[in-house]
């Protein structure tokens, strides 16, 4: 059984290691192989640590029941430019751990994150998504989200690829 809850500092180092280790796998083949290969989960999770985060953002961890952290979904206010719209809620990540792909943990995390934006107040969630990622757009759309017509592109830090991004939404 998996259990979703608060994320805690002690977690920042799993955290850290479940956000890289989705991003090698997942975007294999859309996000260039260097800047992957390039990742470092003690960086993701000092950046955790220290970078600030809007009011109202929270983060939740899928946990097992021996304790690995096996998922996480960020959310809060959506974010556009630089600029916080408290008009919608966002879901900034979601990362599951590939072994755990397809056994329901993501439905858990977004489920408990949509709750959770509606619950603040949100008539929306929306998300970014790159035009590549087949899978996440496939489960984004099964889990009733669809593009909205906005677009934009994507530069992962330290990189100068320009990648495609969709956002999706859905009523809250």
């Amino acid at each position: 059984m998996t259990l979703l809850r608060p994320i805690v500092e002690a977690d920042y180092t799993a955290v850290g290691e479940v956000h890289v280790r989705s991003w090698q796998v997942g975007y294999a083949g859309i996000v260039p192989a260097d800047h992957l290969a390039a990742l470092d989960p003690a960086v993701a999770a000092e950046r955790r640590r220290t970078e600030p985060r809007p009011d109202g953002a929270q983060t939740l961890v899928a946990e097992e029941e021996d304790g690995r952290i096996v998922g996480f979904a960020s959310f809060g206010p959506y974010r556009q430019d630089g600029v916080i719209d408290r008009n919608a809620g966002e879901l900034y990540a979601i990362y599951v751990t590939p072994e755990q792909w397809g056994r329901g943990v993501g439905r858990q995390l977004l489920t408990a994150a949509r709750n959770s934006l509606k619950a603040s107040g949100y008539p929306e969630m929306r998300l970014w998504v790159l035009v590549e990622n087949v899978r996440g757009r496939q489960f984004y759309e099964r889990m009733d989200l669809a593009p909205d017509g906005a677009v934009q592109t994507y530069t992962p830090r330290g990189s100068t690829a320009e990648l495609p991004e969709l956002r999706y939404a859905t009523p809250l």
